[in-house]
C-alpha cells in the first residue's frame, strides 16, 4: 500500500457514509448496561422504517459520560441521548423520521463536554473500533506514512522531545528522552512494549482507549519502533480486559492485511510486528521490569535498576516501554507538530491528560483535560459536584497517590503541583469523596490492596505493608494507641525509602497524605481519645472499574 491507496480508502469510506449516522456506545461500561441490545433494536427500527438509505447504525467506543450510559449520539445534528434502554431504541429512530422521541436528551454544551480538550480521544464516539477503514477515514496511519517517507528516526525523536510529552503511566518521565536513550543503544535487536496493565482501583482510561481506538495505539507504537530502531512490539494487557483484547487482535489482523503492520510497511524498508501478551492481573506487573519478566514467561517480579530497560530490557535487549495513553498521543503530535502539542498545558506539564472521574460525583466518566486545569474546575464544574453534601477530598494516583483535601481544590493538575501535595498524577484515576468518608478507612482500603498485590520479593514491601495494614485495622477498631500511630508513620518512611520498586515506594502515600491533612481522624480513633470518630465508609467505587 502507498499513500494514494491509503487516501483512496479514506475517501471511499467517507463517501459511503449515510446522511444520518447513529453512534451507539459499545464499550465495556455501556455493554454492561445492555447497549448491544440497544444497537440491535436501533438497527431493527431502521429496517422496519425503511430508512436504510438515510440512516446507519454504528457501534463506537466510549463516549465518556459513563454514568449516563448507554449513550446514543446522532450526527450530523450532534444530539446525545442518555441512559437509553432497548425499549427506547425505536423511539430514537421515530424522532429521526419526524416523530416524537421520548428519550432523555443530554446537554452537549455541559462543562463535562465543553471543558475537554481531546487529543487522544479526538475520535471518541466517531470511529468504529472493529473497522480499520473507519480509522483511516479520519486520517489514520497518515502520521506513520509521514514518518517513514518524510522524517528520519532522529527527526521523529526530536519532534517528540519538542512536544514535551511525558509518560502517562504515572512516573512522568520525558518521553523524548526515553526514546533517545533507546535509539542510541547499540545492537540489532530492540523491542517496543505497550504497558496496558492498568491496575489502579477506579481507573479505566487505558482500557477505554484500547477498546475505542486500537489503531491509534498501534500507529503510535509503529512510529516509536521506527524512531528507536525496533522491529518487534508487544502489547501487555491484563486478562480482565477481554473486549480490549478482542478489538486489539482484530485491529492487528486488519493492519497486517493492508500491509500497515508486518514486513515492508507502506512498501518501505521498515518491518514491524506486534504481538499481544495477556497478564494474569498482578498489579506489580505494571512496573516495567516486572512486566518484562512476565512477557518472558517468568514470575512477574521487579528487579533493581539500573540497568534500565532502555539499556537491558526484554531478553536483555534495549527496550522502549510506554503506556497506552503515551502511544496514543504520538500520531497527533507527528501530524500537528511538537510545538502545537507543547502550546497546550503548563511549562513543565505539556498536553492533555485523561482521567477516570469517579466516586461521589454527579457526572462520572472519562475526561480529557489540558494540564494546568484545577481540581475545582474538574470536580465542581465538569463533575457537577457531590451528589448530596460537600467535597471532602479527591484521591489522585490510585494506590500510589494521595488524598487532597477540599481546601486545596484550586491546585492545578500537573506533575509538580500534585507531587508537592503528597499525591501524584498516576495513570489518571480520580476519586471524589464526600464528607461522610472516613479517611482512615480509605487508607486501610489502599493498604489492603497493596498488601495483597505485593510480589513479596523485597522485605520492606512484603512485611511493611502487612504491618501498616494491621495498625490501620487496629485504628478502625479503636484498639490502637499513640505509640501505634507513631510506629505507623515510621513504617511509612522505611517502606517508602527502602522498597525495591514503585509499588512499595509509593504504597505509604495514601497513609502519609491522609495523616498530613486529616490527622485528627486518626487521633480520634486512638484508645485514649474519647472523641467520636467520623462515620463513613470507603467509596464502593474504589473497588469497581466503571
Amino acid at each position: 500500500m502507498d499513500l494514494a491507496e491509503l487516501l483512496e480508502i479514506a475517501a471511499t469510506e467517507r463517501a459511503k457514509q449515510k446522511p444520518i449516522r447513529v453512534h451507539c456506545c459499545t464499550s465495556t461500561g455501556c455493554e454492561a448496561a445492555n447497549s448491544l441490545t440497544v444497537k440491535k433494536n436501533l438497527q431493527k427500527a431502521v429496517k422496519e422504517g425503511h430508512l436504510e438509505e438515510q440512516v446507519e447504525i454504528i457501534g463506537v467506543g466510549c463516549m465518556g459520560f459513563c454514568g449516563k450510559g448507554p449513550l446514543v449520539q446522532i450526527d450530523p445534528e450532534n444530539t446525545l441521548y442518555e441512559e437509553v434502554t432497548p425499549e427506547q431504541a425505536a423511539s430514537i429512530i421515530e424522532g429521526i423520521n419526524g416523530g416524537t422521541c421520548n428519550v432523555t436528551q443530554g446537554d452537549i454544551n455541559h462543562p463535562f463536554f465543553s471543558r475537554q480538550v481531546r487529543i487522544v480521544r479526538e475520535h471518541t464516539g466517531k470511529v468504529d473500533p472493529d473497522r480499520i477503514e473507519s480509522y483511516i477515514a479520519v486520517g489514520g496511519y497518515q502520521s506513520l506514512y509521514k514518518t517513514l517517507y518524510d522524517m528520519t528516526p532522529q527527526q521523529v525523536v526530536e519532534e517528540i522531545t519538542k512536544s514535551g510529552l511525558r509518560g502517562r503511566g504515572g512516573g512522568g518521565y520525558p518521553t523524548g528522552l526515553k526514546w533517545a536513550t533507546v535509539a542510541k543503544m547499540p545492537g540489532k535487536q530492540k523491542y517496543v512494549i505497550c504497558n496496558g496493565d492498568e491496575g489502579d482501583p477506579g481507573a479505566f482510561m487505558d482500557r477505554s482507549v484500547l477498546e475505542s481506538d486500537p489503531h491509534l495505539v498501534l500507529e503510535g507504537m509503529a512510529i516509536a519502533a521506527y524512531a528507536v530502531g525496533a522491529d518487534h512490539g508487544y502489547i501487555y494487557v491484563r486478562a480482565e480486559y477481554p473486549l480490549a483484547i478482542k478489538r486489539l487482535e482484530k485491529a492487528i489482523q486488519q493492519a497486517k492485511k493492508y500491509g500497515i503492520l508486518g514486513s515492508q510497511i507502506f512498501e518501505s524498508h521498515f518491518d514491524f510486528k506486534v504481538d499481544i501478551r495477556i497478564g494474569a492481573g498482578a498489579f506489580v506487573c505494571g512496573e516495567e521490569t516486572a512486566l518484562i519478566h512476565s512477557i518472558e514467561g517468568k514470575r512477574g517480579t521487579p528487579r533493581t535498576r539500573p540497568p534500565y530497560p532502555a539499556e537491558l530490557g526484554l531478553w536483555e535487549c534495549p527496550t522502549l516501554i510506554n503506556n497506552v495513553e503515551t502511544y496514543a498521543n504520538i500520531a497527533p503530535i507527528i501530524r500537528e507538530g511538537g510545538n502545537w502539542y507543547a502550546s497546550i498545558g503548563t511549562e513543565t506539564s505539556k498536553g492533555t491528560k485523561i482521567f477516570a472521574l469517579t466516586g461521589k460525583i454527579r457526572n462520572n466518566g472519562l475526561i480529557e483535560v489540558p494540564m494546568g486545569i484545577t481540581l475545582r474546575e474538574i470536580v465542581e464544574e465538569m463533575g457537577g459536584g457531590i451528589v448530596d453534601g460537600e467535597v471532602k477530598a479527591v484521591q489522585t494516583g490510585g494506590p500510589s497517590g494521595g488524598c487532597i483535601p477540599a481546601d486545596l481544590l484550586d491546585t492545578p493538575v500537573d506533575y509538580n503541583s500534585l507531587g508537592k501535595l503528597g499525591s501524584m498524577m498516576g495513570s489518571g484515576g480520580m476519586v471524589v469523596m464526600d464528607e461522610n468518608t472516613s479517611m482512615v478507612e480509605v487508607a486501610k482500603f489502599y493498604m489492603e490492596f497493596c498488601q495483597e498485590e505485593s510480589c513479596g520479593k523485597c522485605v520492606p514491601c512484603r512485611a511493611g505493608t502487612v504491618q501498616m495494614y494491621e495498625i490501620l485495622n487496629k485504628l478502625v477498631n479503636r484498639q490502637a494507641t499513640k505509640t501505634d500511630l507513631e510506629k505507623l508513620e515510621a513504617l511509612c518512611l522505611v517502606v517508602k525509602e527502602t522498597s525495591l520498586c514503585g509499588l512499595g515506594q509509593s504504597a505509604p502515600n495514601p497513609i502519609l497524605s491522609t495523616l498530613r491533612y486529616f490527622r485528627a481522624e486518626y487521633e480520634a480513633l486512638l484508645q485514649e481519645n474519647p472523641l467520636e470518630s467520623p462515620n463513613g465508609k470507603v467509596l464502593e467505587q474504589l473497588s469497581v472499574n466503571s
